[in-house]
């Protein structure tokens, strides 16, 4: 068990510096060249996001290492920090390029030149000195400090919006990618920065459309009328493009060619060409269904709140519709921005969280696509929790010595993570109360993916408090995942493991070379060795296939028992989820598993053709038997092959409540020392178990395959206490009594 003091979560920053990726002298010569191009770099696995065709650091966010410009010579300084400017107040007061060829060229040709640097910093990014040092922004993120209006003004200047932005503008570089997917906390200010994007895209393009959904309809237009057309509306006249019909259309906004630079040259024809043109570029938004924008061709797409769909509409098939709106044949046309707080899990969370795990840029296709598309990312809240971010847009993570201003001007005397940490203590007897703050506010991705706590039948408080601590503490590095194989391809011989991370095993212990392996032979019949240390629960599948793909999953855990061997006690040491091509690979994947541990398996006999395959092979005896009931009355095939199934409501009652035990004595914090010394948390480093038994729905058992298995195991460690009492009758003897009064004995009746 571990001690509870190491459970309190450290702040990490948001990206890494990649060092000695490049050799030097190869990034001075192109950068000398200025050879460094916009986009994707197989040559060192980087994606270049300079406009410049120069490079400078590397960073590494979530996985994806992307390339910032050189930093110049030349920075920004008079402010140390971000500050908006004021434009030059006699340009401010033109609203239209219609205006501005009303003025003279002298007056033109005084502005041309701020103007132009606008234009650069829009495409190129911008550098400042923050705090002494210098800051990159990119293009979309200067537009949205500088000329975007939100409901407060001005937006401030945050690290965590520099983060997502370059994340971002990775994203719309790499040749591979449709876009991110933003797991984020609440009031992010995702809404507005996706909408300026939207405007910011929009008034550049030619000839194009651009779409916005979220949780539903309604949604998606109070996003489009509340943020996307005023953005649109107070931009300056330079950057805005003639606009068709209303100032405040309720479903389409219209322009006309893209907003042109003003030069010098062409300062007395600029919108001209303009207004002789037809419509040209739009944005628009749609009900919120999955075929929403089937068959249409889209630059950029917004996908607010998507983890809030719910039922009969899901973002994962909705996704898989406007995925082909984003390219033509292989190639990428358009880019995505998806984003959202996560929604219980059954209303839209799950389906959310599953396209968000499909989106790792370090799991990659041989095209070298995520297998969504999509990169993620997330931004913890301590990042950008209001009240907590300082004048240079930095967050205070620990409390200060001396007061901090904030960049709203208050003082700021306690540091972000002690105020979450004294919220989670006042919820933590209210579990639904807990796990909206959770979710709302998350540290962690796994706070991000928290269920609802009512719709939990076990403790659902310690599932997830073991899941963080496993999270914080980086439990995963002591799980090893691989696959077993038989030596030299020979069957029940001998199996070897080798570590994979292709495999489908994940296990925290191999035993000892002495008792691997450990099988006995009697006639053609092989005798598990090692039923003392540990046992297996097994949720097997029968059929290969299933129309469509899919199917639910086989499943296999581990779990030790009591012992004195080189051994832990009472742990899950093996998980497997995992449906390979075939069922036959599944069933030898097992048999491997339990052979080289050397571990008999209590399995699910509803689908038996598992149980069969190892009584042919001489496995017989790796099977359990149901131990629920006497052999005189268990049926024909758990007679001959072993086996209990789960259909009886006293064997689901008693899974469950082997599970639930199991939690509460084993999983979590332990703070009253009720089952081991207090203070300490459990040893469960399997996340995927725990994240099935959270959300495990007792009349509703199809899809849960860990909460199956494992539960399994644990009745298979429960057999010798669980063994069916022998009916006892009574013998009534009825030994006769007798009177001897008298000349002869008699009978009393």
């Amino acid at each position: 068990m571990q001690r509870a003091e190491q459970h309190n979560i450290n702040w990490d920053p948001l990206y890494k510096v990649v060092d000695n990726l490049i050799p030097d002298n190869v990034v001075r010569n192109r950068n000398a060249k200025n050879s460094w191009k916009y986009g994707y770099d197989k040559e060192y696995d980087l994606v270049v996001i300079s406009r410049d065709g120069t490079i400078g650091a590397i960073y590494d966010i979530n996985g994806l290492r992307i390339a910032l410009p050189k930093c110049p010579k030349e920075i920004e300084r008079k402010n140390n920090k971000w500050i908006p400017h004021d434009p030059p107040e006699d340009l401010s007061k033109i609203k239209t390029r219609a205006e501005w060829n009303m003025y003279p060229d002298s007056f033109k040709s005084k502005h041309v030149d701020y103007i132009s640097r606008e234009f650069d910093r829009r495409e190129q990014g911008f550098w400042f000195m923050n705090n002494s040092k210098p800051a990159y922004i990119t293009g979309h993120h200067y537009m949205y400090l500088q000329h975007t209006k939100i409901d407060v003004g001005h937006p401030d200047f945050r690290e965590a919006n520099r983060i997502f932005y370059i994340f971002w503008e990775a994203c719309k570089a790499d040749s591979r990618s449709f876009g991110m997917i933003y797991l984020k906390i609440r009031r992010s200010g995702f809404s507005f920065m996706s909408s300026s994007v939207s405007v910011d895209t929009a008034t550049l393009s030619r000839d194009s459309r651009l779409g916005i959904m979220s949780k539903t309809g309604k949604d998606a237009k109070k996003l489009f009328t509340d943020k996307v057309v005023p953005i649109s509306n107070n931009y300056p006249f330079y950057f805005r493009p003639l606009q068709s019909g209303m100032d405040k259309p309720k479903t389409e906004l219209l322009f006309s060619l893209p907003a042109t630079r003003i030069t010098k040259k062409n300062m007395a024809e600029i919108g001209k060409e303009e207004a002789e043109k037809g419509l040209d570029t739009s944005i628009d938004w749609q009900n919120t269904g999955d075929n929403s924008y089937d068959g249409e061709k889209l630059l950029f797409l917004i996908e607010d709140e998507a983890a809030k769909i719910e039922r009969p509409d899901s973002i994962k098939e909705g996704w898989r519709v406007r995925q082909t709106c984003l390219r033509l044949g292989q190639k990428i046309i358009g880019k995505c921005m998806m984003g959202s707080t996560c929604n219980a899990l059954a209303k839209g969370g799950q389906n959310f969280k599953d396209l968000y795990e499909d989106s790792d840029p370090l799991n990659r296709n041989a095209n070298g696509r995520t297998k969504s598309g999509l990169y993620r990312i997330f931004i913890p809240m301590e990042w950008n929790y209001e009240g907590f971010i300082d004048e240079y847009g930095m967050p205070v993570f620990e409390n200060p010595k001396e007061p901090v201003v904030g960049v709203d001007g208050e003082m700021i005397t306690q540091g972000v993570i002690e105020y979450w940490n004294n919220e989670v203590a006042s919820k933590k007897h209210d579990p639904e109360d807990l796990n909206e703050f959770y979710r709302q506010n998350p540290r962690t991705e796994a706070h991000a993916f928290r269920d609802e706590a009512k719709d939990s039948i076990f403790n659902i408080t310690k599932l997830y408090d073991q899941i963080d601590y496993n999270e914080a503490t980086h439990v995963k590095k002591v799980l090893t995942t691989g696959s077993f194989h038989w030596k030299d391809g020979k069957k029940n011989t001998e199996v070897v493991w080798t570590p994979d991370r292709r495999g489908r095993f994940i296990t925290s212990w191999i035993p000892p070379k002495e008792l691997q392996n450990k099988v006995a032979k009697r006639g053609d019949k092989f005798i598990p060795m090692n039923e003392s240390i540990g046992i297996f629960g097994c949720d097997p599948y029968d059929i290969s296939g299933v129309v469509g793909g899919g199917g639910s999953k086989g499943a296999l855990h581990g779990y030790t028992i009591f012992n004195m061997a080189d051994a832990p006690s009472n742990e899950f040491f093996l998980e497997y989820i995992a449906r390979p091509q075939t069922a036959e690979m599944f069933f030898e994947d097992i048999m491997m598993a339990l052979w080289f541990y050397g571990m008999p398996a209590l399995i699910e006999n509803n689908k038996n053709r598992l149980l069969y395959t190892m009584r042919d092979r001489g496995m017989r005896k790796f099977s359990i038997d149901r131990p629920d009931k006497d052999k005189s009355k268990r049926s024909k095939l758990e007679i001959e092959v072993g086996g209990i199934p789960m259909s009886s409501e006293d064997i689901r009652q008693a899974h469950a409540s082997a599970i639930e035990t199991y939690i509460e004595k084993h999983v979590g914090f332990d703070y009253e020392g009720n089952y081991r010394e207090s203070g300490t948390v459990g040893v469960m480093p399997f996340n995927r178990t725990l994240e099935d038994w959270a959300g495990f729905e007792y009349n509703n058992r199809t899809k849960y395959d860990a909460t199956i298995s494992s539960g399994l195991a644990l009745l298979g460690a429960q057999r010798f206490t669980m063994r069916p009492k022998k009916d006892v009758q009574k013998i009534n003897l009825n030994f006769a009594r007798y009177s001897n009064e008298g000349t002869q004995s008699k009978i009393i009746i």
